[in-house]
């Protein structure tokens, strides 16, 4: 784990008279690691004490409990490392990495904290990787209910439910069925281990290029409609207020090579939908103007983006 001097906690395995101890949860649940549906979980933090108690209820309550999750704290400076040294004395499988102080945050960092708690996995016996942020909250069949949707289809390689954050109607479901956000991303493992693990993007962006690659792969990739997460904070928050995000996401759009016409017709589309509405969408295409214009260079492959432009132009034509 390299220089980082991280310090990882686990939790001894004691308190079997505790009325809800980690033994007594995996005699109610299927965690045998030969079992069809075992899974490992991974989770970047960085300053979520006002969430990241509802993940952690969320998943220990889970029906299926994961073999191990690596929970990795980059810096936190609030309660959330407290919060979750709660939960390691309850549940083995739970393991905490407490990184250094950043002194910025980045999309970036996402991906290389989330890639440290995959190589920190000490289960290897398992057939799901899931990736879960820290701000989720979802039912207690919620895993299960997604290892039937890979059990029913064996192409299916990456696959998660829908994330509306709260206040938002949680039946208006995104038009794009195929790709699945980082928040949530569920893979087989072999179909992780094929596309090559995660690529850092300065400007976000990184789930897009997980999900075409899995598709240039073979794989399909799939939101699970009927699986409503609640997301309990507005996306990418920590990178400024709502225009300023609306401005990075056409700077992504641009980094991960989308179309100009898709592009386009996108934010025509979420003038009125999104807020804040009309002026949310220009700012969007205005990122995208300007870093097409100044012609930033692209840290992802020509055949990766023309998948992207492939699968754009098939969403187009299917309207």
């Amino acid at each position: 784990m390299s220089d980082k001097k991280s310090a990882i906690s686990h939790r001894s395995s004691e308190q079997s008279s505790a009325p809800i101890t980690d033994s007594s949860r995996r005699s109610e649940t299927k965690t045998d690691p030969k079992h069809s549906k075992s899974y490992v979980l991974v989770t970047p933090v960085r300053n979520e004490e006002k969430y990241i108690e509802e993940t952690l209820k969320s998943v220990t309550s889970q029906t299926i409990l994961p073999q191990e999750w690596v929970i990795v704290s980059d810096g936190s400076t609030d309660r959330t490392n407290e919060i979750i040294q709660k939960y390691l004395s309850e549940f083995s499988w739970i393991k905490l990495i407490q990184l250094p102080q950043r002194e910025f945050p980045s999309f970036a960092a996402v991906v290389e904290n989330t890639t440290l708690g995959i190589n920190s996995l000490e289960t290897k016996d398992y057939q799901f990787l899931g990736l879960l942020d820290s701000d989720l909250r979802f039912e207690p069949e919620y895993f299960e209910k997604l290892m039937i949707e890979f059990e029913k289809d064996l192409k299916l390689g990456l696959a998660g439910g829908v994330a509306i954050d709260i206040g938002l109607s949680k039946d208006v479901l995104p038009r794009n069925k195929n790709d699945v956000p980082g928040a949530l991303q569920f893979f087989r493992r072999v179909c992780f281990e094929d596309i090559g693990g995660l690529v850092p993007i300065p400007e976000g962006g990184w789930d897009s290029i997980t999900c075409t690659t899995a598709r240039m792969k073979g794989y399909k990739t799939r939101l699970i409609t009927h699986l409503i997460v609640d997301h309990l904070k507005p996306r990418n928050s920590i990178h400024g207020g709502n225009l300023k995000r609306k401005w990075q996401m056409g700077e992504r759009d641009y980094a991960l090579g989308y179309h100009p016409i898709f592009e386009i017709v996108k934010c025509i589309s979420r003038l009125f939908r999104e807020r804040p509405i009309v002026i949310g969408s220009i700012a969007w295409l205005l990122g995208f103007t300007k870093a097409t214009i100044i012609g930033k260079p692209r840290k992802i492959s020509k055949k990766l983006i023309q998948q992207t432009r492939r699968d754009q132009t098939k969403r187009l034509l299917s309207r």
